[in-house]
């Protein structure tokens, strides 16, 4: 039997307890309602045979870029899929990493100083939170999509001779909520601040074109940093940073998540070129079709007495609170001994008493489906 530290035991035994214990799961017949593939990108068949069509045309047949960008691995697709971010979400550069985790992580460890402040919303992603704390710069929360807190604790704190970042999602991952991106950017913007946006979620779900909610209100350019991932509504994988052509060249001479890693392969990054030319040129039918079951869903919620359960949202992220890591995993398996894929979220991944059901939408969920699953957690809770 192999050795290992006691706490290790120790700890798994307190998930245990807790009723957080975590499993990995596996393939399902269930109707989707967990997945964040938000537009079904992920299993298009239109998307799969264009990223081939683009390997062939750039005679790309590898299976791996070789090593790191700054070495063996910045294939020609990389300088074509950048160019079109850009464009696309028009900034002056995207800089493409190999996941959301490895973007935040390496553009908040490297780019704030010793001196600076960050200022981040209290639910910001975990990779935000770690490279946070990789970074020599004084961190501060502020709480949830609370302008006035966050103005209040910025008054407190000398930092005319700084560096001030300021750190939200445009959509939450938990709570599916937005900030008021244009009273936050303004804020910033009157001061001297530096915005930076986690688009992870709606990348693909906003916009007129899934731009994402920064370019749909008009702030691409008030906003220091932008990261979007490819994870998601795009169907892919990968990320990208999107900012000035300095920020990208900082990025690449000293973040460490992008030097020392092995590049993304040429069929990953011809993927997420081929799904936003996809989103882009040829099929608005799925991001029409996501926005109307968006809709609906909020318009059953009301139907069905459930509007006061769950979190005010615009987006496919749709939560019901459960308080207790037991009651919401037993709601949750009712839900899916009735055919539908509803996943729990436990603490301490979130806050002690706000367990909640994550209900993600899709362009491929049809009414029937959304009314079914609704009128099922009705009974439920």
């Amino acid at each position: 039997m192999s050795r290992h530290p006691l706490n290790l035991e120790k700890r798994l035994e307190n998930r245990k307890k807790d009723g957080a214990f975590r499993t990995l799961g596996g393939a399902n017949e269930l109707v989707d309602f967990s997945s964040n593939d938000y537009l079904g990108f992920s299993s298009s068949e239109v998307i799969f045979d264009a990223a081939e069509e683009i390997l062939n045309y750039h005679n790309l047949r590898k299976n791996g870029a070789t090593g790191s960008r700054l070495l063996s691995g910045n294939h020609k697709l990389y300088a074509v899929a950048e160019d079109y971010l850009k464009n696309f979400h028009n900034t002056e550069a995207a800089l493409i990493f190999n996941s959301g985790y490895d973007a935040n992580i390496g553009l908040f460890s490297s780019v704030p100083q010793r001196g600076d402040f960050v200022f981040y919303d209290e639910l910001v992603h975990a990779s935000i939170r770690d490279g946070i704390k990789m970074s020599n710069a004084k961190p501060y929360s502020f709480r949830h999509n609370n302008l006035e807190d966050l103005k209040s604790k910025i008054g407190r704190l000398e930092t005319k001779n700084s560096a001030v970042f300021i750190v939200t999602e445009s959509v939450f991952s938990m709570d599916g909520d937005s900030p008021e991106l244009k009273s936050l950017s303004n804020y910033a913007s009157e001061n001297n601040f530096f915005l930076i946006v986690d688009e992870a979620h709606a990348t693909g779900v906003f916009g007129q074109k899934g731009e994402g909610l920064v370019q749909e209100l008009g702030l691409e350019h008030a906003v220091f940093a932008r990261i979007v991932t490819f994870g998601k509504g795009m169907g892919c994988h990968g990320a990208a940073i999107l900012g000035s052509n300095i920020l990208k060249d900082y990025l690449i001479n000293f973040c460490r998540s992008f030097i020392f890693t092995t590049a993304l392969p040429p069929h990953a990054v011809a993927t997420i070129l081929s799904a936003y030319r996809n989103l882009a040129n040829i099929d608005l039918h799925h991001l029409e079709r996501l926005k109307s079951n968006i809709n609906y869903f909020k318009d059953q919620l009301k139907l069905q007495d459930l509007e006061s359960r769950f979190i005010a949202s615009n987006s496919a992220i749709q939560s019901c609170i459960i308080p207790g890591n037991t009651e919401v995993k037993s709601a949750a398996e009712d839900l899916q001994k009735k055919g539908f894929s509803v996943k729990p979220i436990l603490s301490p991944t979130i806050p002690k008493g706000k367990e909640r059901l994550r209900f993600c939408l899709h362009s491929f969920n049809s009414e029937e489906e959304i009314q079914k699953v609704l009128k099922s957690l009705s009974k439920i809770i």
